[in-house]
């Protein structure tokens, strides 16, 4: 058992960066890193746009950089995965891996959210060499190439639309028979010579040797299977925000992120804070999400000094 000024779940930019302020501010943070260090970030290749890194710098390190800078400042760091918290009692008290108990008098929750993928049994072969679901952050990489966009909401046909600024062609693969993004977005991408949208097509199949090459659709519900060269997909589909732990206490918006009082993190639970994608719908970029997590550090700080 252990009590703490600041106990922060998660350990992406968000989850680091709030470490970094709180223990600058002299809380002594504990965070807890759960069963990914470092957040998605560390399965991506390049990062390209975040501030400080002229020449791009892998996810892996970028995230070890952020680790370290946070050690550096006193964050203790424990490896393992919140099984429980405890709401009803003040301090917070959290359970990590089923028994080790810490009580807190401020959490940051900054767990994130987790892409949605079709299934298929290939995806793990080619995610980060071909397979992606952020354009903003990978399509750089695909340049003058020839991709495709699975989905028919808004963010498909936003991905859509960016990724025919910077590729040869983009297909847009939609399962229904019509788009359910928004009359402007559908105007954009039906405009756009470079997309080619390709209705009640599903994709079923990957391949590639070391990276991807081709994949397979089939219209509809036919047996009939053809087969576009790509150089990469990206899935658009949505994102499920990480709020298991916490959804019988905390209020969530209408897609099932954290709600919080904007553009402060606090949320309907006092001494609890929202930082990162888990409280983000729109953004989900890692420069955000570290901005949020200072957000929550400095929010943290000032409900402890009332």
């Amino acid at each position: 058992m252990k009590h703490v000024k600041v106990l922060i779940i998660g350990s992406g930019p968000a989850g680091y960066t709030a470490a970094i302020y709180a223990s600058r501010a002299n809380l002594q943070p504990l965070l807890i890193e759960g069963n990914l260090p470092g957040g998605q970030l560390t399965t991506t290749t390049d990062v390209e746009n975040f501030p400080g890194y002229p020449q791009g710098v892998n996810g892996f390190d970028m995230m070890e950089d952020l680790r370290s800078q946070a050690t550096r400042f006193g964050t203790e760091i424990v490896m393992g995965e919140v099984t429980k918290i405890d709401s009803s009692v003040r301090p917070f008290c959290v359970f990590v891996d089923g028994e080790q108990r810490y009580f807190a008098d401020t959490i940051i929750y900054a767990t994130g959210s987790s892409a949605k993928y079709l299934g298929l049994p290939e995806e793990e072969k080619y995610r980060g060499v071909g397979l992606s679901a952020c354009a903003t952050c990978d399509g750089f990489f695909f340049r003058d190439k020839v991709v495709a966009v699975v989905g028919g909401g808004d963010t498909a046909c936003e991905e859509a639309s960016y990724l025919a600024s910077i590729c040869k062609k983009v297909y847009l693969i939609v399962r229904k028979p019509y788009l359910r993004a928004s009359k402007s977005m559908q105007q954009r991408v039906a405009e756009n010579d470079k997309i080619e949208i390709l209705f009640e097509n599903q994709v079923v199949a990957l391949h590639g040797e070391t990276k991807l090459q081709t994949i397979d659709v089939r219209f509809s519900n036919e047996n009939e299977v053809r087969s576009l060269e790509v150089d990469g997909i990206f899935m658009a589909i949505g994102h499920t925000p990480n709020v298991d732990l916490i959804k019988d206490f905390v209020e969530l918006d209408e897609q099932g992120y954290i709600r919080v009082n904007s553009p402060m993190t606090t949320t309907n639970v006092p001494g609890f804070f929202a930082a990162g994608d888990v409280s983000d719908p729109h953004y989900r970029q890692a420069i955000n999400a570290a901005a949020s997590g200072c957000r929550a550090a400095m929010d943290a700080e000032r409900y402890l000094n009332k």
